[in-house]
């Protein structure tokens, strides 16, 4: 009986600690979250297209962010590691095992302050934009200092300063940057429309080591930008300013003997409702290239690391083109050129001028056009050329209208129409027409091409399905026609399986009309994911987002895992 008291006793006691112990706020020790992710790359010998592996045959390149947040408080870190060498064309400042980026910030409703590393674009960036895209190898982090002060829900402060990342290192200039974003939709009390405005201020500072430079030290870029939103119409327009800057070789000499300010306009304007979308937009850069190094760093075999990996650059011009998914699509794609590039007296480029225009509208289900289910249809058209005006290549210099176009660099005309035909068919057709003026962009032929898309995807279940698509590429020069599949089959929720090949047959050398096979397949777990491919890789650009880079002609096996934790 006493043995059951004290146990009953305890049991009691227990209790009420506990309840009290519940009472007591437990002590937060904050989370730590992050990813990983690996890009690895086996390269082979490839005797049919005459291709041998490179030195160092197995590379990867492999990203390890870790985070740790406790309160208002957040620090992190990223390693990243290029071994034995990072894959092939990547900047060859990306090299071995370290420590690429680290910060430390603050945050609070109304202040946020960061040391470190950080990543910032202003406006539409086309001053300033530091981000991350591993699938480039572009890292354009700034290392130093942030202050964002928001002292109203209107009202929204910048101020940085930092040295931009490059490869491991960073750049020799000095970047300043400040930014302001004001609300003014309830000082002017409206209730069905928004309008916003904003400035924004860069500065790159680097001593130049020649005597009598051309220009200051300093190099001030401004921008004023506005945004207006009505019912279902807006409109936001940017205008950018760099004061007159120059780009040197090696030897510290002009590489142009002009010095001329820059400056880009980009207007974007559209309707919306139901059914219906349509959006434009128009671009105008005029010697807008703007690097946080006058002196390119050179990447061997004459290439320069700013100028062919997407080094060192503080501003952000992508091509405002469409981005198709398709493979042939995808074998002539526009970059966008806001440099002054003299070639030859036949081709002097200063800028590009352009624009492009969406138009979607969805036919509604149980109408003639639109069937049971509906029928959407995508329009897309695109036009760039060069800045109109009067050239000279010796001496070089040039004189722009700001109105009017010069040489046309790239067309793209596109129309999509998808169609769903029951609960589990859905279908697409594409046409795309396409100019690219290889001559001025790459050096060889100006090419037309005229390119037809099928695709149907059938659904056995929710995370079951299938995808068929053909495609056929008639073109007039270079590479002359070509021709592909593709078949994607999704198992279920964590395995899904890939083949697809696309082939030159209309290439003038019968060497080599040969095949661009892949075949590959995914597996997902919650946040992680693993697929495999091997197969043949096209060589030419690889683009996300309107950005560019060139990735040469292999073979081989390749695998990508990533996770979030």
């Amino acid at each position: 009986m006493r043995k059951l008291s004290l146990l009953l006793l305890s049991l009691s006691v227990g209790s009420l600690c506990a309840q009290e112990n519940d009472s007591i706020p437990k002590k937060d020790h904050g989370k730590v979250f992050g990813g990983f992710e690996s890009n690895s790359q086996w390269y082979l010998n490839d005797k049919e297209r005459g291709l041998s592996h490179p030195e160092d045959p197995i590379r990867s390149n492999n990203y390890l962010l870790v985070n740790y947040q406790i309160g208002k408080f957040t620090a992190g870190v990223q390693v990243e590691s290029y071994e034995p060498n990072a894959l092939l064309n990547y900047n060859p400042g990306f090299k071995g095992t370290d420590l690429a980026t680290y910060y430390a910030s603050y945050k609070s409703d109304k202040f946020e302050a960061t040391a470190g590393y950080f990543y910032e674009q202003f406006g539409s960036g086309l001053l300033l934009r530091a981000w991350e895209d591993r699938a480039l190898g572009i890292n354009t982090a700034l290392r130093g200092g942030r202050i964002l002060f928001r002292p109203s829900d209107n009202i929204r402060l910048t101020a940085l300063y930092g040295r931009q990342r490059t490869g491991f290192d960073v750049a020799h200039g000095d970047v300043y940057g400040f930014d302001s974003d004001l609300n003014l939709s309830q000082l002017f009390k409206f209730e069905t429309s928004d309008l916003s405005v904003g400035a924004s201020y860069v500065g790159r500072y680097e001593k130049i080591d020649m005597p009598n430079p051309p220009v200051d030290e300093l190099t001030n870029a401004f921008a004023g930008r506005f945004n207006f939103i009505h019912n279902s119409f807006y409109i936001s327009g940017e205008y950018n300013y760099k004061q007159k800057d120059i780009l040197l070789n090696a030897l510290n000499t002009l590489n142009y003997n002009f010095v001329k300010p820059g400056n880009a306009v980009l207007l974007n304007f559209g309707y919306s409702k139901e059914g219906l979308g349509i959006d434009a937009t128009l671009r105008r850069l005029e010697n807008m290239g703007f690097l946080s190094e006058r002196t390119p760093t050179s990447a061997g075999d004459g290439l320069s690391t700013s100028l062919n990996f997407n080094d060192k650059v503080l501003n952000y011009t992508p091509a405002l083109t469409k981005q198709h998914h398709s493979n042939l699509a995808n074998i002539y794609v526009f970059q966008a050129q806001s440099r002054v590039s003299f070639v030859d007296p036949t081709i002097m480029m200063s800028g590009e001028t352009g624009g492009q225009i969406d138009i979607f509208y969805d036919f509604a289900k149980e109408t003639t056009l639109g069937g049971k289910y509906g029928t959407k249809v995508a329009l897309n058209l695109s036009s760039w050329y060069n800045l109109p005006g009067s050239y000279r290549f010796n001496p070089a210099q040039y004189e722009t209208n700001f109105f009017g176009v010069g040489q046309k660099y790239f067309s793209d005309y596109n129309i999509e129409v998808k169609k769903q035909l029951s609960e589990s068919w859905h279908t697409a057709f594409s046409y795309i027409n396409q100019y690219y003026n290889k001559e001025w962009l790459q050096g060889g032929e100006e090419v037309n091409t005229n390119i037809v898309i099928a695709e149907a995807t059938y659904n056995f279940s929710p995370s079951k399905s299938i995808r068929v698509e053909a495609e056929h590429m008639w073109a007039d020069a270079d590479f002359k026609n070509w021709a592909g599949g593709t078949v994607e089959l999704n198992i279920n929720d964590k395995y899904s399986l890939y083949v697809w090949d696309i082939m030159n047959y209309g290439n003038d050398d019968e060497k080599k009309q040969v095949h661009y096979y892949n075949v590959g397949g995914a597996y997902r777990i919650g946040a992680t994911r693993i697929a495999l491919n091997y197969g043949r890789q096209r060589g030419g650009l690889v683009c996300v987002g309107g950005v560019c880079r060139f990735v040469p002609e292999s073979t081989g096996l390749s695998m990508q895992i990533s996770t979030a934790f």
